[in-house]
């Protein structure tokens, strides 16, 4: 299940003996942590919450860890056995933990949070085991957090306002949440987000900002793209970085513009979103398949006498914004 479904899981269903929270969206596996270990209404945490790391269950100690989750809970109906990035073996799943999986103690539960970026045994897989996925989300998924979030907060929201506050930032849920309590505080109970409020009060995520700066370069929109620009090269970025993003978006809407298929396959390759991928191909239809890839190549032969020391950064960006604008 996905991290958002976790709570309706075990509301519903009550708590599951085994459960996997894997993903590298840290907020979602703290958050997963967290929703289980208030189910289990543990007034003796100190005795009934176990923290374990994944690295130091080797050998003897592994071979421990069934009697340790077979332990019964002291004045509590539940027993909490955290363990932190732990990666067994497929060997040392079947011998250790598969004979625990199939017959676990009803007064345990155990969590298993990896970030997943180590190989091991395919724990999602295994029986027993409950998933709660705490990857990366969707835009439309996240933005339906945002209204449970708001509602939570005691705030309507309106749906582009919700879909902005995601791209705004850049799809960080933890920088999400943070924003909610803000406008809470700001508009009060019973207040209404709108987009004006997103727009006025809520900073842009730089990799926003960049996307905004590249979609004024492939609309021609010299004023709005100086004025992001500007705004960029105050919080740190250089002319080398904007002429990688500008580089990086010309070469998409080249390919794009060569790519035959629906938005969600080309964006399955691409490995970008299908909206992207849509406003894109306006982009490229818009320019023309020449004119984009006339200003590619001559962007990629900038970057490449910018490397080679022929050209300075300030003056290879300064070209290639005449490229776009003016050639």
């Amino acid at each position: 299940m996905k991290f958002i479904q976790l709570a309706k899981s075990i509301k519903e269903d009550g708590l599951a003996p085994i459960y996997l929270i894997e993903g590298e969206e840290a907020y979602f596996r703290e958050h997963a942590v967290e929703a289980i270990r208030a189910a289990c209404a543990l007034t003796m945490p100190q005795l009934n919450d176990l923290r374990l790391e994944g690295e130091t269950l080797k050998g003897d100690e592994l071979k421990k860890l069934p009697a340790r989750l077979m332990t019964f809970p002291f004045m509590d109906e539940k027993r909490l056995i955290r363990i932190y990035e732990f990666y067994p073996t497929e060997k040392e799943w079947e011998s250790v933990l598969s004979p625990y999986a199939a017959a676990p103690c009803k007064e345990s539960v155990l969590l298993l949070i990896n970030a997943g970026s180590k190989k091991g045994a395919d724990l999602k897989r295994k029986k027993g085991v409950v998933y709660v996925d705490c990857g990366k989300e969707t835009e439309e998924a996240l933005a339906r957090w945002v209204f449970g979030m708001a509602k939570r907060a005691q705030l309507s929201i309106d749906g582009d306002a919700a879909n902005l506050l995601v791209r705004y930032c850049n799809q960080d849920a933890a920088r999400m949440k943070i924003e909610i309590e803000k406008l809470s505080l700001l508009l009060g109970h019973g207040g209404r987000i709108t987009r004006e409020t997103v727009e006025n009060y809520i900073a842009k995520d730089v990799e926003y900002k960049i996307y905004e700066l590249t979609q004024a370069a492939s609309r021609g929109n010299s004023a709005s793209f100086f004025t992001i620009l500007s705004d960029l090269m105050e919080k740190g970025f250089d002319e080398n970085a904007a002429l990688s993003a500008l580089l990086s978006h010309y070469r998409t809407l080249m390919e794009i513009s060569d790519m035959k298929g629906t938005d969600a396959q080309i964006g399955a390759a691409l490995s970008i979103k299908p909206y992207a991928v849509q406003k894109n191909r306006e982009a490229a239809r818009r320019l023309g398949a020449e004119r984009v890839r006339a200003i590619y190549l001559a962007l990629y032969a900038l970057s490449a006498d910018m490397r080679s020391g022929l050209v300075g950064k300030s003056g290879a960006l300064s070209a290639a914004i005449a490229k776009i604008f003016f050639g």
